[in-house]
């Protein structure tokens, strides 16, 4: 399973501040989880193409070995702490669930 989540600072959020805290904070808490198979941030740079901003500033890509699993690790005092401080840098996160199309 792949969760996509895309988002925006709050304002009057940095982007260095944020980007610090997800690369010392964020990023290695996630990646520690045993549910976790990998876990990356992106800054969105723009639109393929088209000179109009892009709707969302950032981007998340986890892929997620086991979602039982994951509930459980997402449960704990560290990445419940882990989560609101996400939720204090971030406006409104889309957490999109995917499932790979395959071909035949």
């Amino acid at each position: 399973m792949r969760i996509l989540v895309l988002f925006n600072l709050k304002a009057g959020v940095s982007a260095d501040d944020y980007e610090h805290w997800a690369k010392t904070r964020d990023m290695p808490a996630v990646r520690s989880l045993p549910s976790i198979d990998d876990f990356r941030a992106y800054r969105v740079t723009g639109l393929l193409g088209s000179e109009t901003p892009a709707p969302y500033g950032y981007a998340e890509v986890i892929d997620v070995a086991d979602m039982d699993g994951f509930f459980t690790d997402i449960g704990t005092p560290t990445m419940q702490e882990v989560s609101a401080e996400f939720q204090n840098w971030t406006d409104a996160p889309l957490f999109l669930m995917t499932a790979e199309v395959s071909s035949a």
